[in-house]
Formats: C-alpha cells, sequence, structure tokens
C-alpha cells in the first residue's frame, strides 16, 4: 500500500440493504464522528484510520449521517439501471473506482466517492460519469500527519 485508500457512497435513503453487503468487521468510528457536518478535524481523523485499516463502502446518508457498518456494493443488474450509453472507464480505474461507477447508475445512490491508495487520485461519480483530482493537485504524497 502506498497511501489510503477510501470508498465513500452518498445515499437518498438509508434502506441500502437491497444491494450492499456488510464487511465483516470493517467499521466507520461512529462514537467519533457521526456527521461529516459535525467538524472537519473529526472526520478527517476518522477517515484517516479507515483509510489506513478497513476496506468497503463507508455509506453517508443524505442528511450528512455516516453509518457504522462498512459495506461491500453489488454491481447492479440489468434490471436495476439502465445504462445508455455503456460506461466509460478509464484504464487508471481499480476495483474500488470500477465499483463506484457502477453503483452510481442506482437511483437512490446520489454520488459515490473513491481515494485511490495507488496514485491518489480523488474521485467523484455521479450518474455513471466521473470527475476527479490528481494527487499533484491536492498538495503532492499522501503521509500520515501525527
Amino acid at each position: 500500500m502506498t497511501g489510503p485508500s477510501l470508498y465513500f457512497i452518498v445515499v437518498a435513503d438509508i434502506d441500502f440493504g437491497r444491494y450492499t453487503d456488510p464487511l465483516g468487521d470493517n467499521t466507520w468510528p461512529v462514537d467519533q464522528c457521526r456527521s461529516v457536518a459535525i467538524s472537519s478535524d473529526e472526520f478527517i481523523d476518522a477517515a484517516r484510520n479507515v483509510a489506513f485499516s478497513c476496506d468497503g463502502a463507508v455509506v453517508i446518508a443524505a442528511d450528512r449521517t455516516i453509518q457504522e457498518q462498512m459495506v461491500r456494493v453489488r454491481t447492479p443488474n440489468a434490471t436495476e439501471v439502465v445504462e445508455e450509453p455503456p460506461l466509460a472507464y478509464a484504464d487508471w480505474m481499480g476495483t474500488k473506482h470500477l465499483s463506484a461507477l457502477e453503483v452510481s447508475l442506482r437511483e437512490e445512490v446520489l454520488a459515490s466517492i473513491t481515494l485511490s491508495e495507488e496514485n491518489g487520485r480523488v474521485t467523484v461519480f455521479r450518474n455513471g460519469k466521473h470527475t476527479d483530482c490528481e494527487r499533484e493537485k491536492l498538495g503532492g504524497r499522501w503521509r500520515i500527519v501525527d
């Protein structure tokens, strides 16, 4: 691992069990940070710990509350989304990026966001499209700050 890795999905409703599976002991520290709106320092500290120690998607509801259980997001099937035109996958996309791109097609998902451990790229996915910001534009190489 060369840096942190994060995957968030922002959902319209907290009923996300139809397209996700709990990912074991991977959890967001809700006792430290229950909402993205409380404190940016608390959110950043929690995200730093999760990014280096957990796997799976962190679920954030539209009201900004963060769900404790991290999840694996299932690939949508043809009856769950309409894909027109076919998704454009970039050659740099890894597993989390591909999942985030596909899940962004779901009506219940407002956006999905990834932070790549390989290249530090932050990418936002909405409706099967993506925008990203490369590591150099975000301040350079990732490092742990004490």
